[in-house]
């Protein structure tokens, strides 16, 4: 009997899928998506904009392969199950293998799972159904309109600015970028004063004066004020008050990718590689399991099973005064199809028990997640505020105190918390209600303007924007650094002059397009087709008949911005030369091109020696591909033909003796398997 077909996305995810299965089913990779839009047509687009738009899709290059092996798989199986991942995304894979490979309603079904682990794998065959046509149709929609938006514009940058690319999402978060250096440069610093009493246990600062707010501006003022006080302070009021602290709710991808970079020091990007292989499965020694659910979504629900299994562990280990409650969202969740919050697949795999399975980052993400899960579901923390308003000859000084009286969820997530707590004295032992300062004095401050957006600031301003999507904002941060729009200095996202430039030619001619409001309508309406409420080709249509006619009066009227002159003449007509740009990088050429067709040699640099070759007697020299890609490879080329894309280092591997070489913080050896 032929075995039952299961395609996932990853080769690594079907390992572990397999032996869940067991012998009677054959579990096998689509490797993410098999195919995509063609760049033939109108545009290149792909698409044929005057006949509904229907899409002409092509298989990816160098996949021609793995399809012909699906197809076969296919026809030796009995049945075949998609279970490609469980979000919009993995749905539109899911149609496409359909549509690839021949499937008939009765050959297959349609199977997703939050989470790989037996149970939930078993599971989802119980719940097999068919593909979602309302899914893939918002999925494709979206993929149609960020081809349309991104060719059209990046060719028009390419032409009038230069800048390398444009698109939907990422030139929303490039304006945001933008506008914030821009409300720096225009802030104007002012300086103001602030007077504080200085007694044995604690500080209070000038609040009030008879009870209103006061601002001093000028040095003068601060020194009359002072002028007025005596060092004896009367007792006006004291408020203690007790209140809950509560845990913050689980993960979602947004808030793990804000908590890992300011936690962790983790990239978006980073992060989303480590979530991706705690998701698909660890080998943790008994067994290969995921060790997360889903890390693509942003709702923070949590199943009913995963909820009583933790409060049966709080309980077990913290007691039951800790067991709290679920959190839930005070607002609308925009859910990326009724996802789970992030969350570890078992409350029981804590992290220091599988440390040893794990390397360095992926514990401390593990970790982070675990500790944000569990806590989300104790009880919260009980601080004593107190407030204490002293008065001195009608101006009122302010103090506060926080005092944790009971630990609640800090017990597990007080390694990523700061709570400190700030304990005033009892001010019922000061006789006649007064207490006497040590010392009053001014200090001078200058106002800030608005800090610019570090990592974690902007996905988190993306998120309540409602800009793009939880699995889109590495990917956006990545493209506008790449395309040299932005800088990080000190961590924190400089816009350079291509940036600017890029954004301000956009805003001429694409102001209501290239916009927050615009971009946020765009996702609910990309939603309502997800919800059936929403008629694909009838988005489609709205927005390229708004569209098309401001590129094409952009392209007549945009001005081109004229090459930078080096100060130096053609040597073959004597017009001056100029610095061009090119997909390879910047050249110098004739500005009476194409008259003139002169191009300058480029003025080869030494290369770099990084170490004897360990082949040869030659040296390993860093080189560059006709793209611009740098790799290592032997002097003595071509007689040897040692060449690596990592860098490598003179010390030799401790297994097997063979070259080791470096990438960022990590050593991996091109021999064997060793790495660290």
């Amino acid at each position: 009997m032929n075995k039952k077909l299961v395609i996932v996305e990853s080769p690594h995810k079907s390992k572990t899928i397999e032996k869940y299965l067991g012998s009677d089913y054959k579990v096998v990779s689509s490797v993410g998506h098999i195919r995509d839009l063609s760049t033939s047509g109108k545009y290149g687009f792909g698409v044929d904009v005057d006949n509904n738009f229907k899409p002409d899709y092509k298989i990816i290059k160098g996949k021609n392969k793995l399809v012909k092996d699906l197809k076969k798989d296919v026809k030796d199986s009995s049945f075949v199950y998609l279970a490609t991942d469980p979000d919009r995304e993995g749905e539109a894979i899911s149609w496409h293998l359909y549509d690839t490979l021949g499937l008939k309603d009765d050959d297959y079904k349609r199977i997703v799972f939050n989470e790989i682990t037996k149970n939930a794998v078993l599971n989802s065959f119980e719940h097999a159904r068919k593909i979602d046509d309302n899914l893939v149709k918002s999925q494709e929609t979206r993929r149609i309109l960020d081809r349309i938006i991104g060719f059209r514009l990046s060719k028009l940058m390419q032409s009038k600015t230069g800048g390398k690319s444009a698109g939907r999402v990422q030139s929303v978060a490039l304006k945001l970028i933008v506008d914030r250096e821009r409300e720096i440069e225009a802030f104007i610093p002012e300086d103001y004063y602030e007077i504080d009493a200085h007694f044995n246990d604690f500080d209070a600062k000038l609040d009030t004066y008879n009870h209103k707010k006061i601002e001093i501006k000028d040095e003068s003022s601060a020194k009359d004020i002072l002028g007025k006080l005596s060092n004896a302070f009367k007792i006006e009021s004291i408020d203690k008050k007790e209140k809950a602290k509560k845990s913050k709710p689980p993960f979602t991808t947004s808030t793990m990718q804000q908590e890992a970079s300011i936690k962790l020091g983790f990239s978006s990007k980073k992060t989303m590689s480590i979530a991706q292989k705690l998701y698909e499965g660890i080998n943790i020694g008994t067994e290969t399991v995921g060790l997360i659910s889903y890390m693509r979504t942003d709702s923070i629900r949590l199943s009913d099973e995963f909820i009583k299994s933790t409060y049966a562990f709080i309980k077990d280990k913290y007691g039951s005064d800790y067991v709290g409650y679920v959190k839930k969202t005070n607002k609308t969740e925009n859910v990326q199809d009724a996802h789970e919050a992030i969350r570890p697949t078992s409350i029981n795999r804590e992290p220091d028990k599988i440390k040893e399975f794990l390397t360095n980052d992926e514990y401390k993400l593990y970790k982070l997640i675990y500790i944000r899960a569990l806590s989300s579901l104790m009880k919260d923390a009980k601080v004593e505020a107190t407030t204490a308003i002293l008065g001195n000859n009608n101006y009122q000084f302010k103090t506060t105190g926080q005092v944790l009286i009971f630990d609640g969820y800090l017990k597990a997530y007080s390694i990523y918390e700061d709570s400190e707590d700030k304990i005033l004295p009892d001010f019922s032992n000061y006789k006649s209600n007064v207490v006497v300062a040590n010392d009053i004095d001014y200090t001078k401050h200058t106002t800030k303007p608005p800090s610019r957006y570090t990592e974690s600031k902007l996905i988190k301003e993306m998120e309540e924007l409602g800009i793009g999507r939880p699995s889109t904002y590495a990917k956006t941060i990545e493209t506008i650094i790449e395309r040299a729009y932005v800088k990080l200095v000190e961590k924190k996202f400089v816009p350079t002059e291509i940036g600017i430039e890029t954004t301000d030619k956009l805003q001429e001619f694409f102001k209501d397009i290239i916009n927050v409001e615009y971009t946020k309508n765009m996702e609910d309406d990309l939603d309502k087709i997800a919800d059936g409420d929403l008629e694909w080709t009838k988005l489609l249509n709205m927005f390229y008949q708004d569209f098309e006619p401001k590129v094409k009066v952009a392209f007549n009227e945009m001005e081109k911005k004229a090459p930078e002159e080096t100060g130096e003449s053609c040597p073959n007509c004597g017009s001056p030369l100029v610095i061009k740009q090119s997909k390879y990088g910047k050249f110098v050429a004739c500005s009476n091109y194409p008259t003139c067709k002169y191009i300058k040699p480029s003025e080869k640099r030494e290369a770099k020696e990084i170490m004897p070759c360990p082949k040869c007697d030659g040296k390993v020299i860093e080189r560059k591909t006709k793209r611009g890609k740098v790799f290592y490879g032997c002097s003595n080329y071509p007689k040897c033909d040692f060449a690596s894309w990592d860098e490598p280092i003179e010390e030799k591997c401790p297994n097997c003796g063979g070259i080791l070489t470096k990438k960022k913080d990590n050593i991996k050896c091109l021999n064997c398997d060793y790495t660290r």
